[in-house]
């Protein structure tokens, strides 16, 4: 485990949990000029960083690791009320499991550095965001990944894509009645739509 040389409290942290330590060593060293960087080898070193009081902003994911998975350690910390924003960083390719996880991001290996960077400025500007602009955004997260991962035909047969698809459609709605004190967060929806929007039409064909 280790951390930056910057003072606690005046940056915010990042709890990188990744079993290769090259990569361990290359997103803390990505990272270090304006964060506060933490690192654990597995899952299990990353919930005892936690339970001993550690304040945690954002927590980068693999997937696989010796031990406990990523999905585990997520739910384990999301149980113990960890209220960090998580972003899955793994080269394991999304599948409709993914939906019932409780991250706020996912990145496919490799990830370079603008990327890693974009992620975590992104998570931490959630911070502020209402219970249900979080879901929102998750799942939104949620669609994008599977959409650049999955067949249209395969997402037309997914009962769980379909309900994702519903509940984005719910949460879209009741940001949108929401009273005046909301107004920003319902606008902030419509911009997130526009980027999905924007996202499918200007995503790539697979040859």
């Amino acid at each position: 485990m280790s951390e930056s040389d910057g003072s606690a409290g005046e940056q915010p942290t990042v709890l990188v949990v990744e079993d290769e330590e090259e990569l361990r060593r290359t997103y803390e060293l990505w990272l270090a000029s304006d964060y506060e960087v933490l690192t654990a080898a597995e899952g299990e070193e990353a919930l005892e960083l936690v339970e001993d009081g550690v304040a945690v902003d954002v927590v980068l994911l693999d997937r696989m690791m010796p031990g406990l998975s990523g999905k585990e350690t997520l739910s384990e910390m999301r149980d113990r009320g960890v209220g960090a924003k998580f972003a899955m960083v793994t080269a394991v390719e999304p599948d409709f499991d993914i939906i019932e996880m409780g991250f706020d991001a996912y990145l496919t290996k490799p990830v370079d550095e603008d990327r890693l960077r974009d992620t975590i400025d992104s998570l931490r500007s959630q911070e502020a965001y209402s219970d249900a602009l979080d879901e929102y955004t998750s799942l939104l997260a949620k669609k994008e990944t599977l959409k650049t991962r999955k067949s249209e035909e395969e997402l037309a047969e997914s009962d769980a894509f379909a309900e994702l698809e519903t509940r984005l459609a719910e949460l879209e709605a009741e940001l949108e009645d929401a009273d005046s004190g909301a107004g920003d967060d319902a606008g902030f929806v419509a911009a997130l739509r526009s980027i999905d929007e924007g996202t499918q039409r200007t995503e790539p064909e697979e040859s």
